[in-house]
């Protein structure tokens, strides 16, 4: 059953649990990271504090094990920041209202106005209003107890970062890999279709599958440059970047190749869905262009795999010399005269003439 045929009720809670879930489980490796840096933190902060509970350090140790070395840094000073100005307020609202049942009603006022003056991230001013009312619920107005909490707290984060860091810090350069061979392989494709198109009549059917699937790119570039994005951050300040960072810098070259070869792509697409004519394939002119789109679909696909990938020797590159049209058929000028502008950019990006 198709997820259009399902019934309402089942449609009705997908879109619920599609709000807390996710596609693909996490890593159970980053999900044991956390656990085990939480209950490290909870140890240490216990030597150094054995007559509280440290649920500072241990929060603190759960919320810095993210995706990457350089995310939980960032969460890591998020935190401590945090619990600094919630202390403070908690402490300051402590001194000036007592012991009111409203204190904190007045906790969470002032620490969004810190927050605000301070143009802090949403999170961070959460995290100064969640501080200080934990603050005033375990320890009142003590500022002994409040300069355990913030020591605890680093203690906490600093054991996340170390914990990320150290056991098989995350790297995200293979799925990027994967991604991007896909995005070309998927262009090279868009481009074969596009010569379909000019060797055999087609009907409005088969056109509109193919400007959809030319389309499709569009979202999917969108993908790979987030990934790229992602993986990148995956690697800053991560120990393992050194034997990671060459197969990044390659997807990235080819990413910088292959992106602006998709928007000539799905402009030739659409070009041809809008001007098409069934006598274009009668069209001599449009023989050699037809062979010479091919050539570039064949010679984009290489870019996109490496001679390791596939175990073989490489192919040669089909592309020669550039294909040239002395004087374009009076009837079909303008789509031919697009769709070579277009080929002779696609096969300027693939042989590195253009930049």
């Amino acid at each position: 059953m198709t997820h259009d045929a399902a019934p309402w009720w089942r449609r009705a809670e997908q879109r619920v649990t599609g709000r807390f879930t996710v596609a693909a489980r996490p890593s159970a490796l980053q999900l044991a990271k956390a656990g085990g840096a939480a209950v490290l933190s909870w140890f240490v902060c216990l030597i150094f504090f054995p007559d509280s509970l440290p649920m500072f350090g241990a929060i603190a140790a759960l919320i810095v094990v993210q995706e990457s070395v350089d995310q939980s840094l960032t969460k890591g000073i998020e935190r401590v920041v945090g619990v600094l100005f919630g202390v403070s307020v908690a402490l300051g609202a402590g001194a000036l209202f007592g012991t009111n049942s409203w204190l904190f009603i007045a906790a969470i006022v002032v620490s969004m106005g810190v927050g605000w003056l301070l143009r802090m991230s949403a999170t961070s001013t959460n995290q100064i209003a969640i501080s200080a009312m934990l603050m005033i619920a375990l320890g009142g107005s003590e500022i002994g107890y409040g300069v355990e909490r913030l020591v605890e707290t680093a203690i906490g984060a600093a054991i996340g970062v170390a914990v990320n860091a150290v056991i098989a810090a995350p790297v995200r350069t293979g799925l990027m890999h994967d991604e991007i061979t896909s995005l070309t392989g998927n262009a090279a494709a868009a481009l074969d279709r596009l010569a379909d198109a000019l060797d055999t009549p087609r009907d409005d059917a088969w056109l509109e599958d193919m400007l959809e699937s030319a389309r499709e790119l569009h979202e999917e570039r969108a993908q790979v440059h987030a990934e790229l994005r992602r993986a990148r951050e995956s690697l800053r300040l991560n120990p393992r970047s050194r034997r990671h960072m060459r197969q990044l810098l390659e997807d990235d070259a080819l990413f910088q190749r292959v992106q602006p070869i998709v928007t000539q792509v799905i402009g030739m697409s659409r070009a041809l869905y809008d001007l098409y004519d069934p006598e274009l394939v009668e069209d001599p002119s449009v023989i050699g262009m037809r062979q010479e789109i091919r050539r570039a679909a064949h010679d984009l696909a290489l870019l996109g795999t490496a001679p390791q990938d596939t175990g073989t020797a490489p192919e040669p590159p089909a592309l020669t010399a550039p294909y040239t049209i002395p004087r374009p058929p009076p009837r079909h000028w303008v789509l031919i005269g697009s769709l070579m502008e277009d080929l002779r950019r696609v096969r300027g990006r693939i042989t590195g003439e253009l930049d």
